[in-house]
């Protein structure tokens, strides 16, 4: 009896295991016939095959997910209105059975915020709100920060914000506490992006060509730099006026005794009126003050550097930026310091003092030219008084273009901006005709005062 029982069970498992090779066979060959059609892009032809597969064998092979939602998204980019429906609500739901089926390959923040994304494009047809949008986007946000990077669904996130503190839905709190949530956000993978660019870089000035792998990484970190610097210049223009001064003042005002003693609070409090310039409101100081004192940092010395600076006490405002940079311990933001210092010794005419900071900026993060663009407008700025004859004065601004092209060379966000400024110092600098009639191609030119530099003529 036992020996019969064993047999059974033999003859079932080999028949299921028969079953299961035969359905496996079946999906790798209409699978293999769905991929070579998304290949050729194809997707009409796709979309059968793929349907089968996925019905049949749903954790057979995660390209069932990758192909398939090109199949989808070309659907609905061929149809219009509520035509797209059936498909956009498929490819919701794909998206949903690859978590399921794929989890380590589905992380929430990334697919979570490209359905939220889906939902906030065909919002119409699928009859969602601003107030339901929003939620989407905050659920996905809080549940996986960390993969939450899309730059396009970072700006929907604010917008959809802004939008309902317009409505009166969202408080105006709730509105600057996203804003520093989503700023905070984008500035750290600009910084992920900006120290894996910063490497590359080094390669190529140590002299070092870069692999055509690693100069493909350079152009996606670059278009990466673009995506987010665009999305910051847009969240800074959906809030608008509304963080003017007119604001932010009652609003800190109202909760400073509640949150004197939040750091987090302070800090973001004195940041957001240091950034829109309301710096002489008596609440500024207390503020600043209060957060040096329960949290002496990098941020907190640079604020009380600019108290300094609205005394017009220049030497103790240094004093203190110099301490915000050496209490600053990671590279990105004591980039930012320095830059921060160098522009406001520029505004006031310091400019060797702004040159060293802006230097020291760009060793700590190469990949941002904004700093060379700086050193390069002082430098036009000071051509008349940095020459000693109208020759040498104008050959300043063969320094100030060749210190633009260096902010091209290094910021890929930088290219039209520091092209405009190549092309404008090269306008202002001798031509090829003075060059001719003072015999002096390819002679060095010595720049005085602060500038302290050589400067070649060209070779015509």
């Amino acid at each position: 009896m036992k020996t019969k029982i064993t047999l059974l069970l033999t003859l079932l498992f080999v028949g299921a295991n028969i079953g299961f090779a035969q359905q496996d066979e079946e999906c790798m060959s209409k699978l293999s016939i769905f991929h070579e059609y998304v290949k050729s892009k194809n997707y009409d032809a796709a979309y059968e095959p793929w349907m089968a597969v996925r019905n049949k064998c749903p954790k057979f092979n995660n390209a069932i997910y990758i192909d398939g939602e090109k199949i989808l998204e070309d659907k609905i980019d061929k149809l219009e209105g509520a035509a797209k429906l059936p498909f956009v609500n498929d490819l919701l739901k794909l998206w949903e059975e690859r978590a399921e089926h794929f989890a380590s390959k589905t992380p929430t923040g990334k697919y979570g915020a490209m359905a939220c994304q889906l939902k906030y494009d065909n919002r119409d047809i699928l009859n969602l709100d601003n107030a339901a949008l929003y939620a989407c986007y905050d659920e996905i946000y809080k549940a996986d920060k960390d993969n939450f990077t899309n730059p396009q669904s970072l700006y929907t996130y604010f917008s959809l914000m802004v939008d309902l503190y317009d409505a009166k839905q969202k408080t105006a709190a709730e509105l600057f506490n996203k804003y520093d949530d989503v700023v905070e956000k984008i500035e750290d993978e600009v910084k992920n992006t900006s120290e894996k660019l910063n490497t590359l870089i080094a390669k190529e000035d140590a002299g070092t060509e870069l692999t055509k792998k690693e100069g493909q990484y350079k152009r996606y970190y670059g278009q990466i730099l673009g995506a987010f610097d665009q999305v910051s210049s847009g969240v800074d223009q959906k809030l608008g006026e509304r963080a003017n001064c007119e604001n932010l003042i009652p609003l800190y005002q109202k909760d400073f005794e509640e949150n004197k003693n939040n750091a987090v609070w302070l800090q973001r409090a004195a940041g957001k009126m240091s950034e829109k310039d309301c710096t002489d409101d008596p609440l500024f100081f207390k503020l600043v003050n209060a957060y040096h004192e329960i949290s002496p940092s990098a941020n907190s010395a640079y604020y009380l550097g600019i108290l300094k600076d609205k005394e017009g006490k220049n030497s103790e405002a240094i004093a203190f930026y110099k301490q915000a940079i050496d209490l600053e311990t990671d590279n990105f933001k004591k980039a930012k310091l320095n830059n921060k210092i160098g522009i406001k010794l520029k505004s006031r005419g310091s400019y060797g003092q702004a040159r060293g900071y802006f230097r020291q900026s760009l060793q700590l993060n190469p990949s941002n030219g904004r700093p060379h663009l700086s050193i390069a407008a002082m430098y036009a700025a000071s051509a008349n008084s940095c020459g000693d004859t109208n020759f040498n004065k104008r050959a300043v601004y063969w320094l100030a273009a060749d210190e633009a092209r260096k902010a091209a060379r290094v910021d890929p966000t930088l290219k039209k901006a520091a092209a405009a400024s190549v092309a404008n110092y090269s306008a202002k600098a001798p031509q090829k005709a003075e060059i001719f009639n003072c015999s002096c191609s390819g002679q060095s030119i010595k720049i005085g005062c602060w500038i302290g530099a050589s400067v070649t003529v060209p070779n015509i």
